[in-house]
């Protein structure tokens, strides 16, 4: 069995109990979301969230460099040259 078979009886389930109950339910998350939105703009996260700023915060690592990158390689300019096409549009038009 894969992956589809196996959910398949959970989400008829699903299916079952939002088309008999899905007024209810939704009541339900509405009266539930309010206390909650109520105590995340009270400050609920943030206690929580504070205890976290007391963690030592792990060493900055500083790398010194003791000689000078090696020098870039020089231009080819003009060894440069762009294959010739034979004046063919790459997309007609």
């Amino acid at each position: 069995m894969n992956g589809p078979e196996l959910l398949e009886p959970v989400l008829d389930f699903l299916d079952t109990l939002i088309a008999e109950h899905g007024h209810i339910l939704y009541m339900v998350l509405v009266y539930v979301s309010l206390p909650l939105i109520a105590w995340i703009l009270s400050g609920g996260l943030r206690r929580r969230l504070s205890h976290r700023e007391n963690a030592a915060a792990p060493p900055m690592i500083v790398i010194w460099r003791t000689s000078t990158p090696p020098p870039l390689p020089p231009d080819i300019v003009g060894d440069y040259r762009p294959q010739a096409d034979d004046d063919e549009q790459s997309f007609d038009a």
